[in-house]
């Protein structure tokens, strides 16, 4: 048994940790545009990146160091993602720590960086950071904040943990997520910091468990960004761990941070769970629920609120191994809109309808009828328009 208390400043919290951010001009708004977080001993870290082949300098930067290394500092910027910059990308990052190891002493420094593609960053601007950092400030909202780029809300969120036998740990984090938006690690950085006493196996298992479920389970757009990263670091300053009550406080922290990247997702007003349920293995349950959480379609229709539930069945009929239309139940939140009884819509059923796509949150559930497994995705709707226009090459 344990108990879960939400703490505000998360970064703050957690024992073994410093963060800050300033405004070094690459935001033109004079908010916060470059964060650090660090402590004074070796951190553990685990790290999950991007599935996109063309990872970014910090990604390739990170994984020079030998496998199970150890670090006390990360530095990030917002408005330049680093990324498609060749040999230099990786050089500027190197320099940059080493004008910083004359302030402050470094352990295998890392840094994560997010915006723009496609060109080299500001090392004068950047390195201004230095002398306006509060290197033992605990200022978690800061830190929040310097990393968003189009974000409209800064996301923090922690827990204290408290176990049967009175010990108590923490865990809480910092995330930025609002475009490019897709089930292969969303478009995002995230920085999870604990003061457990756990090891480095069970930080490695437990984040990419907890991703999976998570951040790599929502969609905003269906694109992937060069950039994407979720990193665990853990200072071990408390004596207390239970890996059931971490795993699952872990669990609550990421899940909450992917609904809120839907929340705030570019272009979108709706979050929406997609639950596909007696499917006839577990593969076609994940492939038809990120099938519609991902389809534009899909999207389309919810935001244009089209009780029509045509888009929900072609989509599960093109991405499905094995499916049915006599044995098929499509249900928005309780409300039946399509079965082998009632294939079409009455006026009252569309009308309450109507209703739950009104609603910020709902759940589309369908039901193949045909098996056993099931998998629920997270995804939002999107304007026709945004879709249309939104070529752009932010991360």
């Amino acid at each position: 048994m344990f108990e879960i208390f939400p703490i505000k400043d998360p970064l703050s919290k957690v024992e073994g940790f410093y963060c800050d951010g300033v405004n070094v001009g690459l935001k033109t708004d004079g908010t916060e545009d470059v964060a650090f977080i660090r402590s004074d001993e070796p951190l553990l870290i685990s790290s999950l990146f991007t599935t996109n082949k063309f990872q970014a300098a910090p990604l390739k930067h990170y994984r020079r160091y030998p496998k199970d290394f150890k670090t006390n500092f990360v530095l990030i910027n917002s408005k330049n993602a680093n990324a498609m910059t060749g040999k230099r990308g990786v050089e500027d990052i190197d320099l940059l720590f080493e004008n910083l190891k004359k302030r402050l002493p470094l352990i295998n420094p890392v840094m994560s960086s997010t915006g723009v593609i496609g060109y080299p960053l500001d090392l004068s601007k950047i390195s201004q950071a230095f002398d306006k950092f509060d290197f033992n400030a605990q200022n978690s909202n800061k830190a929040a904040k310097a990393i968003m780029t189009t974000d409209s809300f800064e996301k923090e969120l922690g827990f204290k943990v408290v176990l049967e036998n009175g010990d108590f740990f923490h865990i809480g984090g910092i995330c930025k997520g609002a475009g490019m938006i897709n089930p292969s690690m969303a478009t995002m950085l995230c920085f999870i910091v604990t003061d457990a006493a756990i090891g480095k196996e069970d930080m490695d298992e437990l984040l990419k468990r907890s991703v999976e479920k998570s951040f790599n389970n929502i969609s905003v757009d269906g694109d992937t960004s060069t950039n994407d990263t979720v990193m665990l670091l853990c200072s071990r300053k408390s004596e207390a761990y239970d890996k059931k009550a971490f795993s699952y406080v872990l669990d609550m922290l990421t899940h909450e941070f992917a609904m809120m990247i839907l929340k705030d997702g570019e272009g979108s007003n709706k979050v929406v769970a997609f639950e596909v349920k007696g499917a006839k293995s577990q593969k076609d349950a994940v492939k038809i629920s990120k099938a519609l959480s991902n389809s534009l379609l899909v999207k389309t229709a919810l935001f244009g609120e089209d009780p029509n539930w045509g888009r929900i069945a072609s989509t599960i009929g093109a991405s499905a191994d094995e499916c049915d239309e006599e044995s098929l139940r499509i249900k928005y939140d309780d409300l039946v809109v399509y079965s082998k009884e009632f294939p079409v819509l009455d006026k009252q059923r569309e009308k309450e309808a109507t209703s739950i796509l009104k609603k910020s949150s709902f759940k589309i559930s369908c039901d193949l009828g045909i098996g056993k497994f099931s998998h629920t995705s997270y995804g939002c709707d999107l304007s026709y328009d945004y879709v249309k226009i939104n070529a752009d090459y932010r991360t």
